[in-house]
């Protein structure tokens, strides 16, 4: 039975998109059957898996609003284990016209039904916002990550997070669970990295990933050639940590 996470934080920046690529292409080089589900209109963690935006065919979007088999929209990556359902500037749009809709806070777990099984993991990148589809997202999974930037103010914004996932929990998902907050962008040279690590670690605990994500120029480079940065430079520290973060979310 598959486990469905979002990755969700409305603070921009933090490396959401980054995390949701190479966290999948993470468990899939452990072996794991993985499918990304890009709900990001900038479509970041599609083209960062080589898919052409232009040329994607059938998307989330089709899914969500056309009612389409969500079969027609999965496509292969180069990753062996690693699909996509990819993502459209079209998603834009899509929150007024779900507006119309019955039950519009569970499309996405109606979309997932016929297809969770067939992977281990489904991951879904969402956008940084608090909107109808995050809130789809939240309301499919079973846990969620929040990435966390190393830098001031990497704390603002999460109450409101939690407070719409505590709101979820109540109304739509009530087995919806924190997986963990994960640390990015962290640079060992500066205090200030240590500093922002100590406070989550101090507000969170043991909901704090044991793996932090180091600031690498690999990481940065890979979404530029449509790979994870595992396939683009397996060896690389940033490709090193995300490999670590797939072994540690197995293992819990």
């Amino acid at each position: 039975m598959s486990k469905i996470i979002s990755i969700a934080n409305q603070k921009g920046g933090v490396g959401k998109t980054t995390t949701a690529i190479n966290l999948a292409a993470g468990l899939a080089h452990e072996g794991k059957k993985v499918l990304l589900i890009d709900a990001d209109p900038q479509a970041n963690a599609s083209s960062g898996l080589g898919i052409d935006i232009r040329q994607a065919g059938q998307t989330i979007y089709e899914c969500l609003i056309g009612n389409i088999d969500p079969h027609s929209a999965i496509k292969t990556t180069n990753t062996q284990g690693l699909d996509i359902i990819p993502s459209h500037i079209d998603l834009v749009g899509a929150e007024i016209e779900m507006l119309s809709i019955d039950n519009r806070e569970m499309l996405m777990k109606k979309i997932l039904a016929p297809i969770k099984d067939e992977y281990d993991y489904i991951l879904i990148d969402c956008s940084p916002s608090l909107g109808l589809i995050t809130v789809n997202s939240l309301t499919a999974s079973d846990r969620l990550i929040i990435p966390v930037q190393c830098e001031f103010f990497a704390l603002e914004g999460i109450a409101k997070l939690l407070n719409t996932v505590k709101i979820i929990k109540a109304k739509l998902n009530p087995d919806l669970q924190i997986e963990g907050f994960l640390l990015t962008m962290y640079d060992s040279r500066l205090r200030l990295s240590q500093q922002v690590y100590e406070e989550v670690k101090h507000h969170f605990g043991n909901l704090v990933f044991d793996t932090v994500i180091s600031r690498n120029v690999r990481l940065s480079e890979a979404p530029s050639h449509g790979m994870s940065v595992i396939e683009y430079d397996q060896y690389s520290k940033g490709a090193q940590n995300y490999i670590r973060l797939a072994k540690e979310l197995i293992e819990r």
